[in-house]
């Protein structure tokens, strides 16, 4: 993909086809991403009097069809408001549970939304905001921090810490029931 608006070519990558601007198409590496079927590459010219092109090719695991287009494009940059750290370890944690998990999650019907979800930030956000504090719309690769799931049902997610102990993430982000009463549920 390249971020030059015209004359686009269709180059042969090992991987597939991919469309970049003519001048770009050098700074493709032969044989990227083979190695690594989710690899995110990004080169830019560095011609001072050149079209400053910059080419990106974002690899996407064969397995988790439905969440392909969405891990790509998380892979070019960091959304707004999240902390690159964070950005690149969800990028980890989102390749290792496709790798694991992305055609049992697809069957159980869980939602791009449901694994890279984030909260909608508002037009002028407080300086305190935080996106990933939104625990009710983060979705799960989001909140893994390097732990792994070793369960996954239609509704939840069993996740392991590195304490040993377990944690229980849920599709719908809602807590678990309590005694009757408990719940806001209750009130509607």
């Amino acid at each position: 993909m390249c971020d030059t608006g015209s004359d686009l070519w269709l180059l042969d990558t090992p991987t597939g086809l991919v469309l970049v601007h003519e001048q770009c198409a050098e700074f493709v590496p032969v044989g990227a991403g083979t190695a690594d079927s989710t690899m995110a590459y990004r080169a830019t010219s560095a011609e001072p009097d050149g079209p400053g092109c910059s080419v990106t090719i974002v690899e996407i695991p064969a397995a988790g069809l439905r969440y392909r287009r969405t891990f790509a494009h998380l892979q070019l940059r960091p959304p707004a408001y999240i902390p690159e750290d964070r950005w690149r370890m969800a990028i980890s944690d989102g390749r290792a549970f496709i790798r694991q998990w992305g055609e049992a999650a697809q069957r159980l019907a869980w939602s791009s939304a449901d694994l890279f979800g984030l909260h909608q930030p508002p037009d002028n956000p407080h300086p305190s905001y935080r996106r990933l504090s939104r625990y009710g719309e983060t979705g799960l690769c989001w909140l893994l921090e390097g732990r792994e799931v070793i369960a996954l049902t239609a509704t939840t997610a069993t996740i392991r810490n590195p304490t040993g102990n377990i944690t229980v993430f849920r599709k719908n982000n809602r807590p678990a029931l309590g005694p009757l009463g408990d719940s806001l549920d209750y009130f509607v």
